[in-house]
């Protein structure tokens, strides 16, 4: 949940906090839905909507699960939080084998710091796999995915686009100082293939900066996994021809629903005093040893 299930909301689209979601859901009723690519174009832009031919508009809906999504929106409308992640991940038919859970504290603050591989169901994996020891779970996430609301509870949003208003660097400060388990993806977006290697791109300092603010020790945590092929060649081909909009972000949320009754394993590292990050290296340079030290959890599985 994490590029996006950055995924459908790369149209910005709202999941509307209908006051009737207690009443029976039926796809035709367009007025329950969750989620309405149709009418988030009509509404967003009215004179494109008019010119977006029926076939564009059905094939967007397919890609994004828009049947699926608002499926599972209303079928756990009631459900919160972690309950709501755990619904989720039976209802995918997802296992996750969770590795070192004995590095897990019961109840320090602490920051775990993760790959970002599938942008979705890793997200998802991640929060429950922490929260079957503990249950004080939140998650830096891109700003848009808030409108999730069952997810409200656990995430913390980080505006991806433009700048932090006070509210919001209030609330990620809150959240690092606060005494309870905070997951993020450094990265900021999904892993792609480097060298025939699927790894994440750059891992951002601010991480650091706040373990050491907040006297946060920090552990790593490997999520195994992988997208299609057809995504990481349509991110090289993006970038071969120099567009800059990801448009394999459009995809995420088939990659999400595509891994379906699949394992994800997660392997939690042991934990990171914050008086290691010294003068001996900047900020940057930490941020990527602590990418290395979680890359080498794969290789000691």
């Amino acid at each position: 949940m994490f590029d996006i299930p950055y995924y459908f909301l790369f149209l910005r689209i709202k999941i509307c906090r209908s006051k009737r979601a207690n009443k029976s859901y039926h796809m035709g009723e367009d007025t329950k839905k969750f989620i309405h690519i149709r009418e988030v174009i009509r509404k967003k832009s009215p004179g494109l909507a008019k010119w977006i031919p029926n076939p564009l508009v059905s094939y967007l809906e397919r890609t994004v699960h828009e049947d699926d999504i608002n499926d599972i929106m209303y079928r756990f409308r009631d459900l919160k939080g972690l309950d709501f992640v755990d619904a989720l991940v039976e209802d995918l038919g997802v296992e996750v084998v969770l590795e070192g859970e004995e590095n897990i504290p019961q109840d320090d603050s602490v920051i775990f710091a993760s790959n970002h591989p599938l942008g979705g169901l890793d997200g998802i994996a991640f929060m429950q796999a922490i929260g079957r020891v503990r249950r004080d779970v939140k998650f830096l996430v891109n700003d848009l995915l808030m409108n999730i609301i069952n997810l409200e509870p656990l995430f913390v949003g980080v505006n991806k686009i433009g700048g932090q208003n006070k509210s919001a660097v209030s609330a990620i400060e809150e959240a690092y100082a606060a005494d309870h388990a905070l997951l993020v993806f450094p990265a900021g977006l999904v892993s792609r293939k480097v060298k025939g290697q699927i790894v994440d791109l750059e891992w951002k300092k601010s991480f650091i900066s706040k373990a050491k603010k907040y006297k946060k020790d920090v552990i790593p945590v490997y999520i195994e996994g992988k997208n299609s092929n057809f995504f990481y060649n349509l991110s090289n081909w993006r970038n071969k021809l120099g567009i800059k909009f990801n448009i394999e972000m459009l995809y995420l949320v088939d990659e999400f629903f595509a891994q379906r009754n699949q394992r994800v394993t997660i392997h939690v590292g042991k934990r990171i005093s914050y008086t290691t990050f010294d003068n001996s290296r900047n900020e940057k340079q930490w941020a990527a040893e602590v990418k290395q030290l979680v890359y080498d959890l794969k290789t000691q599985k």
